[in-house]
């Protein structure tokens, strides 16, 4: 797929998110037996795993805390209606399933949400994919701050919007004089400076610098101006919660989250100018390629309708969505809330973002009432979401009607083993392996929502939101307690 410098090449030889889609949901509802003798199942598609994106570190934005010798190409997956029927033979989709009694799981649950560690609000939905059947719900309607469950709506209204295949280009073109280049953003989040960056592959400003040289000197010229095009995105680059380092400046160009260093996830101060800073990178991978770039990179924008000397792209959005719910990945939710709205005809702000979202997420036939979407990672307080519209998303994305959704849960962090959950309900736990789940944290407010495969071997989405707690470590292990109970659901 990559050669020498390149990034991503012009056509992906297999469509990862086509493979995964039914293997996805074949996986997460394999019963408890057999994810025992074959240890817990996580998709071998997964390509935030493939990618090492930094899933061994307990980080995360608002969690503050083969050639032809090998054979042909592997048959497409089974698809999701097949899947789910095998979950429970016989049992008619809309039909609840008699293995497992709403009124014994609810028995498990409220004695675990009366938890005091949890705080003076906490709402809960519970609901079996296959069958739509609500098994639990308390307060499940009510409005909360989500903190980073938000992203779930995030990758899902991404999704649905751009669909997973969709790359995010970053393009050099000329410039409005002779001899000037002009480096234009795309919003790519996972354009990186690096030869080989750590977060995985991804937009290249490497080979990005090395494609336009070849153009420059084929057409005679080795010495150029440098301009950057940070246009695409409109309204305030700070965030509101204002300079953070969970957060850098929202720009439509940066390279390597405007991290200083080889973090790939997590806090650290970033670039102020994360624009600038990537000009100033492009200019010395130009130099180092033989092209001279005379002064410093200015801001300008690009004529329209400009050719590209040289283009790369992002990961595709499957990939991008995987990442950040990995590890609740705060730049990249920002990015892909813009995309929504560009795809949606709306301006690349967070109120144009807000607006794209939840058309996208009432699109899909989810209750959007009492919501609000201020941003796409979580890090506002003024997020306000449901968990029965959490739940919704979850089902949407495992049912037989929206395959694209399906990198909604493959890219949850798995329980004991990545990303935000590689600490929690791990060992023993009976949720080990069982729950993949997207965390939520800010002072005061504690979430978890995702899928987990109960004791019959269905799949259930739930959510639990927690407000006003006394402390995160103690809100956390209620949390858990309760995804755990929903595992093992008699």
């Amino acid at each position: 797929m990559c050669d020498r410098e390149r990034g991503w090449s012009e056509v992906p030889l297999v469509k990862t998110w086509q493979l995964t889609a039914g293997a996805a949901v074949a996986g997460l509802a394999l019963s408890v037996a057999a994810v025992t003798a074959a240890g817990p199942w996580d998709s071998g598609q997964r390509k935030a795993e493939r990618d090492k994106a930094a899933s061994w570190g307990r980080t995360g934005g608002a969690d503050h805390d083969g050639g032809a010798a090998a054979g042909p190409l592997p048959q497409a997956a089974p698809s999701a209606p097949g899947v789910l029927g095998a979950v429970g033979p016989g049992v008619p989709r809309g039909q609840a399933a008699a293995a497992a009694p709403a009124d014994a799981l609810a028995a498990r649950l409220r004695p675990l949400l009366a938890d005091p560690a949890l705080g003076t609000l906490r709402t809960a939905s519970v609901v079996d994919t296959a069958t739509g059947q609500v098994l639990y719900e308390s307060g499940a309607r009510d409005a909360m701050t989500p903190a980073s469950t938000v992203k779930i709506a995030t990758a899902a209204a991404v999704l649905a919007a751009l669909g997973p295949e969709h790359r995010i280009r970053t393009t050099v073109v000329p410039g409005a004089t002779p001899g000037q280049v002009v480096l234009v953003g795309g919003g790519d989040p996972s354009l990186t400076a690096k030869k080989k960056s750590p977060a995985g592959s991804g937009g290249s400003l490497v080979a990005l610098a090395a494609d336009a040289a070849q153009a420059l000197k084929a057409a005679g010229t080795d010495t150029v101006t440098l301009a950057y095009d940070d246009s695409l995105y409109s309204g305030p680059v700070r965030h509101p919660i204002g300079v953070n380092p969970n957060i850098a400046p929202v720009t439509a160009l940066a390279a390597d989250e405007g991290r200083p260093d080889d973090s790939t996830s997590g806090p650290v101060d970033r670039a102020d100018d994360p624009a600038g800073a990537a000009a100033r990178a492009f200019r010395t991978l130009l130099a180092e390629r033989g092209v001279k770039v005379t002064g410093e990179p200015v801001r300008a924008k690009a004529a329209a309708g400009a050719q590209p000397l040289a283009v790369t792209r992002s990961t595709p959005v499957a990939g991008l969505v995987e990442r950040m719910l990995t590890n609740s990945d705060n730049d990249i939710a920002e990015a892909l809330a813009r995309q929504t709205a560009l795809a949606s005809g709306q301006p690349a702000s967070f109120e144009g973002a807000e607006k794209a979202v939840t058309a996208r997420l009432a699109g899909l036939g989810v209750d959007t009432a009492g919501s609000r979407f201020a941003d796409g990672s979580g890090l506002s307080r003024a997020d306000k979401v449901s968990a029965g519209l959490l739940t919704g998303l979850l089902a949407k994305a495992a049912g037989p009607d929206h395959p694209e959704l399906r990198p909604v849960l493959t890219g949850l962090p798995v329980a004991g083993f990545t990303g935000t959950l590689r600490a929690r309900n791990a060992g023993t736990s009976p949720a080990a392996g069982l729950v993949r789940a997207k965390t939520g944290t800010l002072t005061g407010v504690n979430s978890l929502s995702g899928t987990v495969v109960d004791a019959t071997g269905r799949l259930l989405a739930f959510a639990f939101l927690t407000a006003n707690s006394p402390g995160p470590e103690g809100a956390e292990k209620g949390l858990d307690k309760l995804a755990a109970a929903v595992a093992g659901a008699p």
